[in-house]
This record gives C-alpha cells, structure tokens and sequence, in this order.
C-alpha cells in the first residue's frame, strides 16, 4: 500500500510540475499507455510462473 501511496503522489507532483512549466506529460496516449503498463506486468506474470 505504501507503493501505491508513494508512487501515486509521485504522478500527481510530475504532473503538476508540468502543467506548471507548460510543457507536455513524459507518458504516451492514455489508451496505449495504460496497456503498455497492463501487458508489461501480464509478461512479467507470465514468465515468473513459467519458470516455477
């Protein structure tokens, strides 16, 4: 829960950082970066549990 916490206020800070300066968020489009995040971590389950 204290990742989810800390990285969330992370994001949240970046964010307005750069709403701030006025220069664009470090993230692709949202529909291909939320499943760039998704398929990243199905991989990453994927390959621990073949190799247990």
């Amino acid at each position: 829960m204290k990742e989810i916490l800390l990285s969330s206020g992370v994001g949240f800070a970046v964010g307005a950082l750069c709403t701030f300066l006025r220069v664009p968020i470090p993230a692709p489009n949202v529909l291909p970066g939320v499943l760039t995040i998704v398929f990243m971590y199905i991989g990453y389950l994927a390959i621990k549990w073949v190799m247990q």
